[in-house]
């Protein structure tokens, strides 16, 4: 019965533990962080960080349908995990829909043009880089705000209003309960939701060199280039911790195999790191680590809010070669409309 449940028979074991884990440790972790005890706040602070980016990576599992058999339940699912890490503003709908356009035309097609916003604003442009030197991941909630805003800026989208306004209703209620309980729990989560983005940010920085469209509605992308699948492998990278890191690598959910994912877009999570040795052998020149990418991470975090592309990286076994990968930002596909 529960086989039945899932797409993959091989899936039930590690989709069912793995979706324990981010129901279940979610709130355990919001309450390790009220508690006195300062270790117990840490271990809080970790989990409560591990089940939203988990929350984040099975929203994109289910918008491949390549957790459950019908579409229904992996929708259900999204969003449920949605609420989890407050993507919920955006049906899931339409995070898919946008999703899938990064797959099906192989580039970053994005809801809002950041750049254009920050480049006509000097002084939030200037604030906004100011809190990315600092590591405060600006841009992601410039990208988060615009989502909550643009029913109420484009009529376009106007009957999302009611929808949205119930769902800040029912977010800052939650948020002025966590409040009234523990101040210091309240600050902790939002010291984990940082990191959350921090880690979703940095997987999504650096897989693509793809070019990035700021397009609302379903207009296709221009038809300048030809982007086949050889243009696809070419322009994605699998920022991994290591081929052989299994748990380290999890944080992501395997999302840094993502080389893999693009070949085969429905291969489960659990299953990416064997397919990519599958595909690609111990070698693949698309392979940077994370360890590789820290330093252009940092390098870069102001300059890649304006860059005009993602930079480039040198062949392994060059030096420092992903030191001028400046890398994606605000492409997350959980502010997508």
């Amino acid at each position: 019965m529960t086989q039945a449940l899932f797409r993959h028979a091989d899936g039930v074991l590690p989709n069912t533990l793995a979706l324990a884990i981010t129901v279940t440790g979610w709130p355990l972790g919001i309450w390790l962080l009220g508690q006195p005890n300062a270790a117990l706040n840490v271990a809080g602070v970790l989990l409560v960080t591990l089940t939203l980016t988990w929350s984040a990576y099975f929203i994109h599992e289910f918008a491949h349908q390549a957790i459950f058999r019908t579409p229904q339940a992996n929708e259900r699912w999204g969003v449920f995990m949605s609420w989890i890490n407050g993507s919920c503003y955006a049906r899931f709908a339409d995070l898919r829909r946008k999703h899938m356009r990064h797959h099906i035309e192989r580039a970053d097609v994005i809801t809002f043009d950041v750049q254009a916003f920050l480049r006509a604003h000097p002084l939030v442009r200037r604030t906004v880089l100011a809190l990315e030197w600092l590591y405060v991941p600006a841009v992601e909630f410039v990208m988060r705000g615009y989502v909550i805003a643009l029913p109420f800026l484009d009529a376009r989208k106007r009957d999302a209003r009611g929808r949205v306004v119930g769902v800040a209703v029912v977010r800052l209620t939650a948020w002025g309960l966590l409040a009234w309980w523990s101040l210091k729990a309240l600050a902790l989560y939002a010291l984990a939701y940082l990191l959350f983005v921090h880690l979703l940010r940095f997987a999504d920085c650096f897989q693509h060199t793809y070019d990035a469209y700021p397009i609302l509605d379903d207009k296709p992308i221009p038809q300048d280039k030809l982007r086949d699948r050889a243009y696809e492998q070419a322009n994605t990278y699998s920022d991994v911790v290591g081929l052989d890191a299994k748990w380290l690598n999890l944080v992501w959910l395997n999302f840094g195999f993502h080389n893999a994912h693009h070949e085969r877009p429905v291969a489960p999570w659990y299953s990416l790191p064997r397919l990519h040795r599958e595909l690609y052998g111990d070698t693949s020149t698309q392979v940077v680590t994370v360890g590789e990418l820290l330093r252009a991470y940092h390098r870069h975090r102001v300059t890649r809010v304006l860059a005009k592309d993602y930079g480039a990286v040198l062949p392994p076994g060059t030096p420092r070669r992903a030191d001028g990968f400046i890398g994606a930002v605000g492409v997350s596909f959980l502010t997508a409309v």
